[in-house]
């Protein structure tokens, strides 16, 4: 099966979960930037959660894909709309594609990134156990960059889940030459998507270095997502932030989500494609359960910062996680027994 790229959108890129394990060589993690869409799309497609799926950013004009063979996708992640054949298809479910099909990614009416998984996933070969791609680097997906007119994508063998869902579904195929169940994924239920949100925090190793001032400013204040914005991490403008004396550090390792502090006191989110050592000081983390939220705003909206402890962050994340392990035993459930 193969995937003809008739138009690539502003960026759209092969990821995965990441490439891990090679950050103390100075290897960049990247994969996807909302993790957890693609894990979902991944599974309604019958998939691993780190197969390879396209990541689309819709800041712009989407990409227009034809299937040369019947497929089963799924897609998740932002709220726009997503047609398969001039017909509008459902997000957050399992869509059979008849061959000769063309997907267009069209408006984006909140957040801006989709992901759309295909049955077996997209088979690029992989570097450094991951076929996540990094187009600074060169590296990974197609050909170590975003995709453009005439790629053509092949997809990998399929899982006895996805062989399940697409015998149920052939038998539903509908005149526009598409299928989908009638239940679908509540997307508000895993990922609430809200203009200028609030994103929680906890403490950054340098936060008490910060004059009281600014440690006050950083929570009482909003800060803008500029257009200086990309994977390796987001830039706000907001009111300065400034250090009680100057700070001089040695670069230490940072994660997803670390916040940091230049010298001309505005934040910036450290996000997939970020580096693996940062030397300036470190205000704040989010927690894992609010990163989603974070890479699907766009430039412009505006971010409210909400402090939290580590025994909350940590019980978030094993909500989320509950969330996600409850779909993956329904989905089986449905298809496999």
């Amino acid at each position: 099966m193969s995937i003809e790229v008739l138009k690539p959108g502003l960026m759209t890129t092969v990821q995965d979960l990441g490439r891990t394990g090679f950050q103390k060589y100075g290897v960049l993690v990247s994969g996807a930037m909302d993790a957890d869409s693609l894990r979902l799309a991944n599974m309604l497609a019958g998939n691993k959660q780190n197969e390879a799926a396209l990541e689309v950013t819709l800041m712009g004009p989407g990409p227009s894909l034809r299937f040369q063979k019947t497929a089963l996708i799924a897609v998740a992640g932002a709220d726009f709309s997503l047609t398969v054949n001039d017909e509008e298809a459902p997000l957050w479910r399992p869509v059979l594609v008849e061959e000769g099909s063309i997907i267009t990614f069209g408006m984006c009416k909140r957040g801006s990134r989709a992901y759309m998984a295909v049955a077996g996933g997209i088979d690029v070969p992989p570097v450094m156990n991951s076929k996540s791609t990094y187009v600074r680097a060169g590296i990974g997906g197609c050909k170590g960059r975003q995709l453009q007119k005439g790629d053509s994508l092949a997809a990998g063998e399929l899982t006895a889940l996805s062989e399940n869902i697409i015998e149920k579904l052939r038998a539903q195929m509908n005149p526009h030459g598409f299928a989908a169940p009638k239940w679908a994924v509540d997307r508000q239920y895993f990922l609430p998507l809200k203009k200028n949100p609030a994103i929680r925090v906890i403490k950054g190793e340098q936060f008490s270095r910060f004059t009281q001032s600014s440690q006050e400013t950083f929570f009482a204040e909003p800060f803008r997502v500029t257009a200086k914005s990309d994977r390796m991490g987001y830039r706000l403008q907001g009111e300065a932030l400034q250090l009680e004396s100057p700070l001089e550090m040695i670069s230490e390792a940072v994660s997803f989500g670390t916040i940091q502090v230049p010298p001309d006191g505005n934040p910036i989110v450290l996000l997939a494609d970020r580096q693996t050592a940062g030397g300036y000081p470190r205000i704040a983390h989010i927690i894992s359960a609010d990163l989603s939220a974070v890479t699907q705003m766009m430039p412009g909206e505006q971010v409210q910062f909400q402090l939290i402890g580590l025994h909350e962050a940590e019980r978030l994340c094993i909500e989320r996680e509950t969330k996600i392990s409850e779909l993956a035993a329904r989905l089986k459930i449905e298809y496999l027994l």
